[in-house]
Formats: structure tokens, sequence, C-alpha cells
């Protein structure tokens, strides 16, 4: 992308209403623009990192044995009522009355409609395991959205669910997404920590916040130090073994929110193996029986052929919440710093001097290597000016090319997290760049 051509409108100002430092970077770098409150466009660059952190989800999912489907946004209240939820959910959902009069909501979740979509398909006992998952657009009323996009109303979503015959096989499935989770924040360069949760409104037995750890974090969190050596990319990952043994490693060591904080237990971990710091949490996960196949008339034959209710899990991570996520644990003084995994761009190419030829075909030579991976700024700028936006828009490399580097067939390759800045030929720059 040429950025003389891009719809990029970065600002130098912060807007009054960004409160915090995830709101303001995507405000200032164009990737966002509010339409309401907590209610946000997608500008190119902003769209472009929520798919490229969709895909890290999608690709996790799949690989876990979770298939994709696509359910509405828009659901009949019937189903709400089925489960007893309709009236019990509050004010944050969005209430809706056709023009038949018929009661609709806009979704804040999906427990009931995946239920009945299943119900109408399962016909036996071998039909389970199925674990079913969506990305898609939610609504939740939010008294005070605020934060930009870490608590609008509308955000996307991935919602999984999954059945099973027996509670030993739903806890499978539940440890399935528990290491699916940890991979796939890990591949986006985030450490997440798994803390044991309340289950609030979904219900349940079991449940896990997945909470990264952010110096602006919203809640404070408590764990052991040990956590942060732990890598869940390290080896591969069996998803139909026990899991149990990676489940274990992450469940052995206190972590707590602060809601779920015991002083008791914190006070036991010896001083130099403590980490209190601020979290955000990411993800969340539970294990909740049978509460909504029971209510809402879920059965299946068992072996035996008695009906069995089909014990149940739903696993939720915030996407388009991920990008504040990502900006908060990653960003400096100067602007974003993204992750090579989910960067709009890899590179962005800084042509110092447009018109003059040497540089125009270095530039060139560089850019049309890098099909859909450099955004190049082109335009009749500053130096200064293009050095400020680069830093702000926070791609992982920065190729910096002039008059005397051109001349000598040179790069100047800045690496966006670091400052390190290397003098290289073309082809390395580009090797660097690729990884």
């Amino acid at each position: 992308m040429r950025l003389s051509r891009a719809f990029l409108p970065t600002l130098k100002e912060t807007p009054a209403e960004a409160q915090i430092v995830s709101h303001r970077l995507m405000l200032r770098a164009g990737l966002i623009r509010q339409t309401s409150a907590g209610i946000y466009a997608w500008l190119p660059a902003g769209l472009r990192v929520l798919r490229n952190v969709g895909q890290i989800v999608r690709e996790e999912q799949d690989r876990a044995g979770a298939q994709e489907i696509l359910m509405p946004t828009i659901q009949a209240a019937d189903l709400w009522r089925q489960s007893g939820r309709y009236d019990d959910y509050g004010k944050e959902m969005l209430r809706i009355t056709d023009r038949h009069d018929r009661d609709m909501l806009f979704g804040p979740t999906n427990e009931e409609m995946v239920t009945d979509i299943f119900k109408t398909y399962a016909k036996s006992y071998r039909d389970l395991p199925r674990n079913l998952y969506h990305i898609q657009w939610k609504f939740r009323d939010e008294v005070r959205p605020r934060f930009g996009v870490m608590r609008g109303r509308e955000f996307l979503m991935k919602d999984a669910y999954s059945f099973d015959l027996t509670k030993e096989g739903a806890h499978h499935s539940y440890r399935q997404m528990f290491v699916a989770y940890l991979r796939t924040f890990a591949r986006m360069g985030l450490k997440a920590i798994p803390m044991q949760a309340d289950t609030g409104p979904i219900g349940g037995k079991l449940s896990h916040e997945f909470i990264i750890l952010a110096e602006t974090g919203e809640s404070q969190v408590f764990l052991h130090k040990d956590f942060l050596g732990f890598d869940p990319l390290a080896g591969e990952t069996d998803f139909n073994a026990d899991l149990t043994p990676i489940t274990d490693l992450w469940t052995s060591r206190y972590a707590a929110t602060d809601e779920m904080h015991d002083e008791a237990a914190w006070n036991a971990i010896p001083e130099g193996e403590r980490v209190s710091a601020r979290g955000i949490e990411v993800g969340h996960i539970f294990y909740f029986g049978t509460k909504y196949s029971a209510t809402m008339g879920l059965t299946v034959p068992g072996p035996d052929g008695k009906p069995v209710h089909p014990e149940m899990g739903s696993y939720g991570i915030g996407v388009s919440r991920l990008l504040g996520a990502l900006i908060e644990a990653s960003h400096d003084e100067n602007g974003i710093i993204w992750p090579d995994s989910v960067a709009p761009w890899k590179v962005s190419i800084l042509n110092l001097k447009p018109g003059d030829a040497a540089t125009d075909a270095l530039c060139g030579q560089l850019y049309a290597a890098l099909p859909d991976q450099a955004l190049l700024d082109d335009r009749e700028e500053r130096p200064g000016a293009k050095f400020a936006d680069a830093d702000l828009m926070g791609m992982p490399w920065q190729a910096i090319i002039g008059p005397r580097g051109a001349a000598a067939g040179k790069v100047e390759l800045k690496r966006r997290a670091t400052g390190e800045r290397l003098e290289l030929s073309v082809e390395e720059a580009l090797t660097k760049i690729k990884g």
C-alpha cells in the first residue's frame, strides 16, 4: 500500500474522549473511528489487524478440533425464555421488536442458539463430542462504555461451544480449549496467565480467565513468578492426547485477580517469587454441565438407549478487545509496537526524497518484493513527519531509504521494538523482514 493513496488518517493531537493508551493510539494511528458511544468503525489498518488476530484465533480453534459455523447477530427471545435468561440478563441486552411484534434481541452471547441448532441434528451419542465455534459481532448495552474497544458496546467475539456425552469428556474438551487459548495468545506475542474465575451470568461449575500483564491493565492480579517462564509453544501439542499435564502445570501455582485473591495463600508464597501486576482479560472459558441442554430439551440416546443431556462448555475470546490489549501491552511514548504476527504490514518503507531517481528505484524494488506486506511512505512530507508517523503506526520494521543510501544500494533497517538499526543490502533487508 502506498501511503499517498491510503486511507490512513493519522492525528497529531489526542482526541479529548480517549482516556487510556490503546484508545488514544488507535484513534491517532487511524485504526478506528467512533460513530456513537461504544461503537466504532474499523478503518483499513485496523481492519487488517483485526483480521490477523482473527486468523490466529481461527487456526488454533481448528487445530484443537473445533469446527467453524456462523450464527446470526439477531436472536429470537423465545430461545432465551427457554433457558430462563431473557428476564435475568438485564439492561445490557438490546431487546428488539420486529414488524410482526415478535420479541427479538441483538445477541450478547450464543449459548441458547447453538444449543437449539445442535438439538436439531444430534440424534445419537455417536454425534458426540462436538465443538462448534464462530467469530461474530455481539452487542451489550454497557451503561458507561469507555476505554475504546476495551469496553465497547459492539464487539467482535470468538465463542466456541462443546457438547460431550460425559463429564469426563467435557473436562477433556475444556482442557483442549485451555491449551488452545495458551497457544493463541502466545502466537500474538502475549503472555496470558489462566486464573480461576467466577462463572457470572453464563453459569456453571468451572471457569478460567486468561489475563495478560500490562502496566496500564484494568485490574490488579497476583501470580507466582514461574508463570513468566512457561512457554505454551514449546514442542508440539497433540489435542487428542491427555492434556492434563499441561493444564496441571498452568494451574499448579497461585494466580488470581483481585476479585478472587486469597491473601493467606498469597502470603504463603516466598516474597521473591510473588508478582503483583496489572492485567487485562482477553479470554474466558466455562464448563457448565447440563445447564442449557437440560433447560432447552437437548437429549441424545446414550449407549444403553437411555436419554442423556450432553455436558456443555463455552469458550470466549474478545477478538476486537485484543487489539486494545495488544497496544496496552506493547507501546512506547512514540506509538504502537505491533508484534510481527498481527501487524497490518510488516514494514514501513520510508522514501526520504520522492523524485530522486535512485531513491525511488530502491524503494520500488523493496516494495515490489513484499506484496501486501509493505506500507510505502511516498508522500511529499519532510523526513521528521515520516519518522513520527512510522513510529505511531508501529510496523515491526522500518526501511529508511534516502539518496546517500540509495546511491550505495543500501537500506537502513530499523527494528521498531528495540530501535536497533542496520545498514543492509535490499536482499539482506528482505531476509530480515520476512523472518
